[in-house]
Protein backbone atom coordinates (compact mmCIF):
# COMPACT_ATOMS: atom_id res chain seq x y z
CA UNK A 1 0.00 0.00 0.00
CA UNK A 2 2.85 2.36 0.86
CA UNK A 3 6.52 2.42 1.85
CA UNK A 4 8.56 5.01 3.74
CA UNK A 5 12.34 5.39 3.73
CA UNK A 6 13.50 7.04 6.95
CA UNK A 7 17.19 6.48 6.26
CA UNK A 8 19.85 3.92 7.13
CA UNK A 9 20.32 3.93 10.92
CA UNK A 10 23.83 4.80 12.08
CA UNK A 11 24.35 2.18 14.79
CA UNK A 12 26.36 -0.96 15.35
CA UNK A 13 23.54 -3.49 15.88
CA UNK A 14 20.93 -2.34 13.38
CA UNK A 15 17.48 -0.91 14.08
CA UNK A 16 15.64 -2.86 16.79
CA UNK A 17 12.80 -0.60 17.97
CA UNK A 18 9.30 -1.99 17.40
CA UNK A 19 6.50 0.09 15.93
CA UNK A 20 3.36 1.00 17.87
CA UNK A 21 0.08 2.45 16.61
CA UNK A 22 -2.78 4.57 17.96
CA UNK A 23 -5.79 6.20 16.28
CA UNK A 24 -4.46 5.86 12.75
CA UNK A 25 -0.91 6.92 13.61
CA UNK A 26 2.20 4.72 13.51
CA UNK A 27 5.00 5.78 15.88
CA UNK A 28 8.72 5.13 15.29
CA UNK A 29 11.52 5.60 17.80
CA UNK A 30 14.63 6.22 15.69
CA UNK A 31 17.66 6.76 17.93
CA UNK A 32 21.07 6.52 16.27
CA UNK A 33 24.62 7.76 16.75
CA UNK A 34 23.61 10.90 14.84
CA UNK A 35 20.89 11.75 17.37
CA UNK A 36 17.33 10.79 18.20
CA UNK A 37 14.02 11.20 16.41
CA UNK A 38 10.46 10.29 17.23
CA UNK A 39 8.23 10.04 14.16
CA UNK A 40 4.47 9.76 13.64
CA UNK A 41 3.20 8.55 10.27
CA UNK A 42 -0.31 8.34 8.85
CA UNK A 43 -1.09 4.61 8.99
CA UNK A 44 -3.13 4.72 5.79
CA UNK A 45 -0.83 6.79 3.57
CA UNK A 46 2.63 6.82 5.20
CA UNK A 47 2.65 10.63 5.23
CA UNK A 48 4.65 12.23 8.04
CA UNK A 49 2.39 13.82 10.68
CA UNK A 50 5.23 15.01 12.91
CA UNK A 51 8.95 14.36 13.29
CA UNK A 52 10.48 15.36 16.63
CA UNK A 53 14.25 15.63 17.11
CA UNK A 54 15.51 14.42 20.49
CA UNK A 55 18.65 15.31 22.46
CA UNK A 56 19.62 11.73 23.26
CA UNK A 57 22.11 9.09 22.22
CA UNK A 58 21.61 5.77 20.48
CA UNK A 59 19.03 3.28 21.80
CA UNK A 60 17.34 0.03 20.76
CA UNK A 61 14.23 0.28 22.95
CA UNK A 62 10.63 0.55 21.78
CA UNK A 63 8.10 3.28 22.65
CA UNK A 64 5.09 2.44 24.84
CA UNK A 65 1.66 4.09 25.00
CA UNK A 66 0.54 5.28 28.44
CA UNK A 67 -3.06 6.45 28.93
CA UNK A 68 -3.54 9.43 31.26
CA UNK A 69 -6.48 11.59 32.34
CA UNK A 70 -5.49 14.19 29.74
CA UNK A 71 -4.72 11.84 26.85
CA UNK A 72 -2.33 9.10 25.82
CA UNK A 73 1.40 9.74 26.05
CA UNK A 74 4.22 8.08 24.15
CA UNK A 75 6.96 7.07 26.61
CA UNK A 76 10.50 6.33 25.46
CA UNK A 77 13.72 5.12 27.09
CA UNK A 78 17.14 6.13 25.78
CA UNK A 79 20.55 7.34 26.88
CA UNK A 80 20.13 9.41 29.04
CA UNK A 81 16.39 10.22 29.16
CA UNK A 82 13.10 8.58 30.02
CA UNK A 83 10.67 10.95 28.30
CA UNK A 84 6.97 11.31 27.50
CA UNK A 85 5.51 12.91 24.37
CA UNK A 86 2.12 14.18 23.24
CA UNK A 87 0.86 11.70 20.63
CA UNK A 88 -1.03 14.43 18.72
CA UNK A 89 1.79 16.96 18.40
CA UNK A 90 5.04 15.14 19.19
CA UNK A 91 5.94 17.72 21.83
CA UNK A 92 7.81 16.57 24.93
CA UNK A 93 5.62 16.61 28.06
CA UNK A 94 8.26 15.59 30.62
CA UNK A 95 11.65 13.92 30.83
CA UNK A 96 14.03 12.58 33.48
CA UNK A 97 17.77 12.09 32.96
CA UNK A 98 18.47 8.72 34.58
CA UNK A 99 19.80 6.09 32.12
CA UNK A 100 23.13 5.43 30.44
CA UNK A 101 24.88 2.95 28.18
CA UNK A 102 23.24 0.86 25.47
CA UNK A 103 19.54 1.15 26.31
CA UNK A 104 17.43 -1.75 25.02
CA UNK A 105 14.62 -2.31 27.60
CA UNK A 106 11.44 -0.28 27.11
CA UNK A 107 9.58 1.50 29.88
CA UNK A 108 6.49 0.16 31.61
CA UNK A 109 3.89 1.79 33.84
CA UNK A 110 1.38 1.02 36.57
CA UNK A 111 -0.26 2.67 39.57
CA UNK A 112 0.45 6.14 38.21
CA UNK A 113 4.21 5.52 37.93
CA UNK A 114 6.60 4.89 35.05
CA UNK A 115 9.41 2.34 35.45
CA UNK A 116 12.64 2.05 33.50
CA UNK A 117 15.78 -0.02 33.93
CA UNK A 118 19.03 -0.71 32.16
CA UNK A 119 22.02 -2.91 32.89
CA UNK A 120 25.05 -0.90 34.07
CA UNK A 121 22.71 2.01 34.89
CA UNK A 122 19.82 1.66 37.38
CA UNK A 123 16.16 0.84 37.98
CA UNK A 124 13.95 3.90 38.52
CA UNK A 125 10.34 4.59 39.45
CA UNK A 126 9.24 7.94 38.02
CA UNK A 127 6.33 10.11 39.14
CA UNK A 128 5.10 11.90 35.98
CA UNK A 129 4.47 15.61 36.27
CA UNK A 130 5.89 19.07 35.69
CA UNK A 131 8.58 18.36 36.56
CA UNK A 132 8.65 14.57 36.70
CA UNK A 133 10.70 13.12 39.56
CA UNK A 134 12.30 9.85 40.64
CA UNK A 135 10.48 8.32 43.63
CA UNK A 136 12.91 5.45 44.19
CA UNK A 137 15.76 3.69 42.46
CA UNK A 138 17.79 0.50 42.76
CA UNK A 139 20.74 -1.26 41.16
CA UNK A 140 20.73 -4.86 42.40
CA UNK A 141 19.07 -6.58 39.41
CA UNK A 142 19.06 -4.83 36.06
CA UNK A 143 17.98 -6.09 32.61
CA UNK A 144 20.18 -5.97 29.53
CA UNK A 145 17.39 -6.38 26.93
CA UNK A 146 14.24 -7.58 28.70
CA UNK A 147 11.68 -4.88 29.59
CA UNK A 148 10.11 -4.75 33.09
CA UNK A 149 6.42 -5.37 33.68
CA UNK A 150 4.01 -4.14 36.38
CA UNK A 151 0.85 -5.84 37.65
CA UNK A 152 -1.12 -5.58 40.91
CA UNK A 153 1.43 -3.06 42.31
CA UNK A 154 4.25 -5.56 41.71
CA UNK A 155 7.22 -4.88 39.44
CA UNK A 156 9.04 -7.78 37.77
CA UNK A 157 12.56 -7.73 36.30
CA UNK A 158 14.23 -10.49 34.25
CA UNK A 159 17.98 -10.34 33.70
CA UNK A 160 20.32 -11.73 31.05
CA UNK A 161 22.14 -13.71 33.76
CA UNK A 162 19.02 -15.66 34.72
CA UNK A 163 17.51 -13.90 37.74
CA UNK A 164 13.86 -12.90 38.05
CA UNK A 165 13.08 -10.40 40.80
CA UNK A 166 9.79 -9.09 42.20
CA UNK A 167 9.56 -5.63 43.79
CA UNK A 168 6.88 -3.55 45.47
CA UNK A 169 6.13 -1.01 42.75
CA UNK A 170 5.36 1.80 45.19
CA UNK A 171 8.40 1.49 47.45
CA UNK A 172 11.04 -0.53 45.58
CA UNK A 173 11.23 -3.12 48.36
CA UNK A 174 12.28 -6.51 46.97
CA UNK A 175 9.72 -9.23 47.70
CA UNK A 176 11.62 -12.15 46.21
CA UNK A 177 14.19 -13.29 43.66
CA UNK A 178 14.80 -16.54 41.82
CA UNK A 179 17.82 -17.83 39.92
CA UNK A 180 16.69 -19.79 36.85
CA UNK A 181 20.16 -20.49 35.48
CA UNK A 182 19.45 -19.27 31.94
CA UNK A 183 19.16 -15.63 30.99
CA UNK A 184 16.28 -13.69 29.47
CA UNK A 185 16.24 -11.49 26.37
CA UNK A 186 12.46 -11.65 25.92
CA UNK A 187 10.26 -9.53 28.17
CA UNK A 188 7.89 -10.98 30.78
CA UNK A 189 4.16 -10.71 30.05
CA UNK A 190 1.31 -10.82 32.59
CA UNK A 191 -1.94 -12.55 31.59
CA UNK A 192 -4.82 -13.42 33.96
CA UNK A 193 -2.73 -13.16 37.12
CA UNK A 194 0.19 -15.17 35.78
CA UNK A 195 3.56 -13.97 34.55
CA UNK A 196 5.05 -15.68 31.48
CA UNK A 197 8.80 -15.33 30.81
CA UNK A 198 10.66 -17.47 28.28
CA UNK A 199 14.42 -17.80 28.70
CA UNK A 200 17.06 -17.98 25.97
CA UNK A 201 17.06 -21.80 25.95
CA UNK A 202 13.31 -21.84 25.29
CA UNK A 203 11.96 -22.71 28.73
CA UNK A 204 8.80 -20.81 29.67
CA UNK A 205 8.65 -19.87 33.35
CA UNK A 206 5.07 -19.33 34.52
CA UNK A 207 4.93 -17.53 37.86
CA UNK A 208 2.04 -16.36 40.01
CA UNK A 209 1.76 -12.57 40.25
CA UNK A 210 2.18 -12.42 44.01
CA UNK A 211 4.37 -11.05 46.82
CA UNK A 212 5.23 -14.67 47.57
CA UNK A 213 7.29 -16.66 45.08
CA UNK A 214 5.25 -19.42 43.40
CA UNK A 215 6.39 -21.10 40.18
CA UNK A 216 3.34 -22.61 38.46
CA UNK A 217 5.04 -24.43 35.59
CA UNK A 218 8.09 -24.55 33.31
CA UNK A 219 7.25 -26.07 29.90
CA UNK A 220 9.95 -26.14 27.23
CA UNK A 221 9.69 -24.98 23.63
CA UNK A 222 12.36 -27.29 22.23
CA UNK A 223 14.52 -24.56 20.71
CA UNK A 224 16.14 -21.27 21.68
CA UNK A 225 13.92 -18.22 22.13
CA UNK A 226 14.72 -14.51 22.29
CA UNK A 227 11.40 -12.85 21.33
CA UNK A 228 8.60 -11.79 23.68
CA UNK A 229 5.48 -14.01 23.44
CA UNK A 230 2.18 -12.52 22.30
CA UNK A 231 -1.26 -13.41 23.67
CA UNK A 232 -4.54 -13.17 21.72
CA UNK A 233 -7.92 -14.93 21.66
CA UNK A 234 -6.88 -17.49 24.28
CA UNK A 235 -3.72 -18.44 22.39
CA UNK A 236 0.02 -17.87 22.88
CA UNK A 237 2.13 -16.92 19.85
CA UNK A 238 5.81 -17.83 20.30
CA UNK A 239 8.73 -17.20 17.97
CA UNK A 240 11.60 -19.61 18.45
CA UNK A 241 14.96 -19.52 16.71
CA UNK A 242 13.56 -21.69 13.91
CA UNK A 243 9.76 -21.96 14.11
CA UNK A 244 6.70 -19.84 14.87
CA UNK A 245 4.25 -21.50 17.29
CA UNK A 246 0.61 -20.98 18.16
CA UNK A 247 -0.40 -22.71 21.40
CA UNK A 248 -3.99 -22.96 22.61
CA UNK A 249 -6.85 -25.30 23.39
CA UNK A 250 -9.22 -26.52 20.69
CA UNK A 251 -12.74 -25.06 20.71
Amino acid sequence: VWAKNIGVPDNHYGHASSLIALKGKVFIQYDTNKGGRLIALNGSTGATIWDTKRANKIAWSSPVLMPTSTGTLLVTTSNPFVAAYNTETGKEVWSVECLSGEVAPSATYGGGLVFAAQENAKLVAIQPGSPAKILWEGDEYLPEVSSPVVSNNLLFICTSFGVMACYDAKTGKKNWENEFGTGFYSSPVVVEGKLYAIDMKGKMHIVKVSKEKKIIGEPTLGEKAFATPAFADGKIILRGSQYLYCIGGKK
